[in-house]
């Protein structure tokens, strides 16, 4: 019985949702056709028309695969170092007072500095190609998990570290065995969102300077006036990010299998 409600509520849901997207669209391409200039707005229409003519025929770039595989491939190393720094350097400063205290200014002034002008930098210390990418998606996605590492390595029981420790437990098995997993619901819910920051930050280099890439398409688009590619543009970076969303929640269940379940577990937004 549970399992017909359950179902019940997920077409429904989902069926709103269609209708609610199929609604715009219509919208969107009846306004395009009889009130609104179709050359600054575009229209569905023409906006499938570039889909399909990139994926069948290629981009004035080269191939629409490999614009997305540039894109993917500086998005994926950014995250994955952005990542891994944010953690590593969230949970030691979080457990370190002294070493927080005197790295926090520090830390605030580099996170201050707006990403263009560090897209900037990074273009002319390593060029048109990959590395700047990767370096601006770095920052983005660095900053995006440290705080939160920081914050969950600062919210671990007192009282369960000072079991641990007089049980004999040492600095390095309190950090293992108690801070990371307990930081490890922080570290997670940082991680959904620092993905979408690493393709901004792909895309943020692409667009400063670059000479492939899904960002240098959507460049090449406004240079040429050409909305319909803009918004092609967008939708497969849309695509991208959900894809790489559904990924990071399916790691997550996974992960976080020992944690009991929230009471209000089977609200979603």
């Amino acid at each position: 019985m549970r399992r017909d409600i359950a179902l019940r509520r997920t077409l429904g849901v989902h069926g709103v949702r269609a209708a609610l997207v199929a609604a715009w669209l219509v919208s969107w391409e009846v306004s395009a056709r009889h009130w609104i200039d179709p050359f600054y707005y575009s229209m569905p229409s023409k906006i499938w028309d570039r889909l399909a003519g990139w994926f069948t025929d290629g981009t004035s770039q080269g191939s629409i695969w490999e614009q997305i595989s540039y894109t993917l491939q500086e998005a994926v190393a950014g995250f994955a170092l952005g990542a891994a720094g944010g953690v590593v350097l969230g949970v030691l400063l979080g457990r370190g007072r002294f070493l927080s205290d005197v790295c926090a200014p520090f830390i605030k002034a580099v996170n201050a500095i707006p990403r263009i002008i560090l897209a900037s930098l990074f273009i002319i210390w390593f060029g048109l190609g990959m590395q700047s990418k990767i370096a601006t998606a770095f920052v983005l996605v660095f900053f995006a998990v440290f705080f939160n590492a920081f914050q969950g390595a600062r919210e671990v029981d007192r009282n369960l570290v000072n079991n641990a420790r007089i049980l004999g437990a040492g600095r390095l098995q309190v950090l293992w065995t108690i801070v990371v997993p307990s930081a490890t619901s922080w570290i997670l819910a940082s991680l959904h969102s620092a993905f979408g920051f690493a393709i901004i930050g792909a895309i943020v280099g692409e667009y400063t300077g670059a000479d492939k890439g899904l960002g240098l398409l959507i460049n090449h688009s406004q240079g040429t006036f050409d909305a319909a590619g803009i918004y092609a543009g967008m939708i497969i970076i849309t695509v991208l990010a959900l894809l790489a969303e559904w990924l990071l929640t399916l790691l997550e269940g996974r992960l976080l299998r020992w944690r009991p379940a929230a009471a209000g577990h089977d609200v979603q937004i």
